[in-house]
């Protein structure tokens, strides 16, 4: 039976701590140590004989390259490498108001508008789909086909995800707004920010889609 316990966990480096402290062990900031719920799902001293063997392969193989998703943003597409690759994970960071949202709107709409209509989904977890469409507007990019979504619960973002079909590009918009059910946290802690982008990027891995962590 799972059992629940709890941790302190540092916000600014994610150390945990059994017990309360006015200082963080890991990085020496103070104040920063806040209560979280976690859930032991496997009991002491039976995780090391579960699990699976995996296989180790070399640096050549016969496999083609994936097809990258340029956007047509020169220099997006650049910084990427020549285009986004499908099943991988991007994270986008950037000061408050440096234009992130603007930038990934765009490079949302261009793709979904690009040669083979690839499926973009944008989903915000900070502003309004009035908002968006109101950048859209000034962007002048309200004719591209991005699918708009505003949600915060990663449990049914990951379900409608794996439920929608044949899609390219998932933006999330933004990491620290979402959580999960799974954990008893505030959403932006370290701990829901650790859930939310392992439960993304295995999305990404598992169904070959391209996420854009904001």
């Amino acid at each position: 039976m799972a059992r629940v316990k709890s941790l302190f966990v540092c916000q600014d480096c994610g150390a945990s701590h059994p017990k309360w402290a006015g200082q963080c062990d890991g990085c020496g900031a103070w104040n920063t140590l806040s209560e979280e719920q976690t859930t032991e799902n496997t009991p002491k001293g039976l995780s090391g004989g579960k699990g699976r063997k995996i296989n180790f392969v070399g640096l050549q193989g016969s496999e083609a390259r994936p097809p990258r998703l340029p956007s047509g943003i020169a220099e997006f597409d650049r910084v990427c490498g020549g285009g986004l690759v499908p099943g991988s994970a991007l994270l986008v960071g950037g000061d408050p108001g440096i234009g992130k949202s603007t930038l990934l709107l765009q490079v949302t709409a261009a793709l979904a508008k690009s040669k083979g209509q690839t499926r973009c989904i944008y989903i915000s977890g900070e502003e309004a789909l009035a908002q968006l469409r109101m950048r859209a507007a000034r962007l002048k990019l309200t004719q591209a086909p991005v699918e708009l979504a505003a949600e915060t619960n990663i449990a049914d973002i990951r379900k409608t995800l794996e439920n929608a079909g044949d899609v390219g590009l998932v933006i999330i918009d933004s990491i620290q707004t979402m959580w999960s059910p799974a954990i008893e946290a505030a959403p932006g802690t370290v701990s829901q920010v650790r859930v939310s982008g392992q439960e993304l990027i295995h999305f990404a891995k598992a169904n070959d889609v391209a996420v854009i962590l904001v």
